[in-house]
């Protein structure tokens, strides 16, 4: 590199690309130019990544290559040069068995690429599920400025009158057609209702929820959770945030300066308050992992009893993402519960999260979605963390969603070894189960699945369903939809693969829950334990190559947020002395 050369670009990483005066710098302009553009377009200029998640396959994300070039628009106008780049894309619906086994290889390829190319910043393009938490993991251990939009939930679906929100209504319908309340046609014009524009899922499911987090974490411009993917200010939002990155790299504001502990506490509130997805938990504690931060499961439980929960969406209530939008959006919630926040924490918008409030709109729009905090849905106890000697190292229950005559129950265990014994099974009319029976199904876990699917969700038997029973205890080592509802409790750790207490419930056994106490226990005495313990022998492994033998090998339990244990913390910066030759 010339001497001075790095000084004059600011300091900029891109320029120990770019700036160069040897062969290397010759190369790399060259080959830049090969695209078309000039010096002009590129030298002395912060160089931002836009690092999107589009495909074909993701129909949460197919819009997003409109978005790029909204943030491509407003990166040139704050003099900017924006390079877009694609990464591993991941979807709900078609990936199998999970993209839970997968949110941590795209985390590796969004590090990876990041620290790779010459970017002094990056905006995540995310939408569907695991592509908000597998971009963000990746950018929190590169530590690069960073800025994340996602793309925002459809519109409602319309059927007879009745707002169809995906998937909460699949499961209630599903239920409906196999009690035999309605017929396979309404079904199917169900299906064609349901999902009618662009988006993720537009109940307060995991992408939403994890939309809201990453609005609560700082790590978005105000308001932008909950705009909906065919309205136009999603693309002006884009398009400010093309702007606002350029603003980061020059500040040099990083992830690990927004996504402190303050940050976090921020999260779980906003958390509880809008009774999000279970599925946060996981997340939030994975990318405390990659900035070296300690997030124990007790800090969601503390919260949970001393945040009122606020937001009227499905699966818990009954309105949905375009109507939390309207009836205004995540800041609206932030401002009833002002009080309990950390209003010193930095965000992206470059203010801290007290002056966003005070810069933008807080008003609750109606009373129909957004709660006044003198008149919460609950005045605490969205999501509880359980402990026991079923669940050693902790299980997560939405008990907003729950009959709240499950909340405290006892039953009598039917255990089902995997999920294909589950499906096996469940409808048949002989099953020995009844409203009081305890559903347990192991083998679902990070291990066991692989990648912890979205199981927890048993299905009620069809005999029970046709019965008027609407509800279960239901009890795995499993995730479940953020769309979904129920007395279920998830996230049983340690799992059962791995020989956690879970492996040695046998049908017959008497499980207790009492959420008041956060206990969930199996009526069992320590030698009993002792005894089926030294009988148990560990399931075959499911894969003998490739990433999945590399994910069985060292992903984390549940409590531990499910990420690779060599992935936790953040990279090494790239070195100035790097060559191309």
């Amino acid at each position: 590199m010339r001497s001075g050369d790095y000084e004059q670009a600011g300091g900029r990483r891109s320029a120990r690309w770019l700036e160069r005066g040897d062969l290397d710098g010759f190369l790399h302009r060259s080959w830049l130019k090969s695209t078309g553009v000039t010096d002009e377009a590129f030298r002395g200029r912060p160089v931002i990544g836009i690092c999107n998640s589009w495909s074909e396959l993701v129909n949460c994300n197919i819009h997003l290559r409109g978005l790029a070039e909204a943030v491509k628009r407003g990166v040139l106008q704050a003099g900017g040069f924006p390079r877009e780049f694609p990464v591993m894309s991941l979807g709900e619906a078609l990936m199998k068995p999970t993209t839970m086994l997968y949110r941590n290889l795209m985390a590796m390829d969004v590090e990876e690429s990041i620290r790779s190319y010459p970017l002094d910043g990056v905006v995540l393009l995310t939408g569907c599920d695991k592509t908000t938490p597998g971009a963000t993991l990746g950018a929190c251990s590169a530590d690069i400025p960073t800025l994340v939009i996602t793309g925002g939930p459809m519109l409602n679906g319309h059927w007879r009158g009745e707002e169809l929100g995906s998937c909460s209504d699949c499961w209630r319908y599903h239920e409906q057609l196999r009690a035999g309340r309605i017929s396979e046609r309404d079904f199917a014009e169900i299906e064609d209702a349901m999902s009618r524009s662009n988006g993720h899922c537009m109940t307060m499911g995991t992408a939403s929820t994890m939309a809201c987090m990453t609005e609560a974490l700082g790590l978005t411009l105000p308001g932008g959770a909950a705009i909906p993917a065919a309205d136009s200010r999603r693309t002006q939002l884009a398009e400010s945030a093309g702007r606002q990155i350029v603003e980061l790299v020059e500040r040099g504001i990083r992830p690990s300066d927004i996504l402190t502990p303050a940050a976090f506490e921020n999260a779980i509130r906003a958390l509880h308050a809008i009774s999000g997805s279970t599925n946060a938990i996981i997340h939030l504690i994975a990318y405390a992992g990659r900035l070296g931060l300690d997030l124990p499961l007790s800090r969601f439980d503390e919260f949970s009893q001393t945040t009122p929960w606020l937001v009227n969406l499905k699966p818990a209530g009954e309105r949905l993402m375009e109507d939390f939008y309207y009836a205004g959006g995540l800041p609206a919630v932030l401002a009833q519960i002002r009080d309990l926040l950390n209003l010193d924490a930095l965000t992206v918008s470059g203010r801290t999260l007290g002056e966003n409030l005070d810069s933008v709109a807080t008003e609750i729009v109606g009373d129909g979605v957004i709660r006044p905090r003198s008149n919460p849905l609950d005045r605490g106890g969205s999501l509880a963390v359980l402990r026991g000697n079923l669940c050693p190292d902790g299980a997560v229950m939405k008990i907003s969603a729950a009959d709240p005559l499950l909340l405290k129950h006892e039953g009598r265990a039917l255990v089902f070894e995997d999920i294909h014994d589950l499906a096996a099974r469940v409808d048949d009319p002989d099953l020995d189960v009844d409203a009081d029976s305890v559903m347990v199904l192991r083998n679902a876990g990070p291990v066991g699945a692989p990648g912890m699917p979205e199981w927890g969700h048993l299905p009620i038997p069809a005999k029970l369903l046709r019965r008027g029973v609407s509800d279960l205890l239901r009890i795995s080592d499993a995730r479940m939809s953020g769309t979904s509802y129920g007395a279920v409790v998830l996230h049983v750790a340690p799992e059962s693969a791995v020989g956690g207490p879970l492996a040695l419930v046998r049908t017959g056994d008497r499980i207790l829950l009492d959420v008041d106490s956060r206990t969930l226990d199996v009526q069992l005495d320590e030698p009993e334990f002792r005894r089926r313990r030294a009988a148990w022998t560990p399931p075959p492994r499911k894969d003998a190559r490739g990433y999945r033998l590399l994910y069985e090998d060292h992903v984390l339990q549940a409590n531990e947020g499910c990420d690779l244990d060599f992935l936790r913390g953040r990279s090494p910066v790239v070195s100035d002395t790097v060559t191309y030759l």
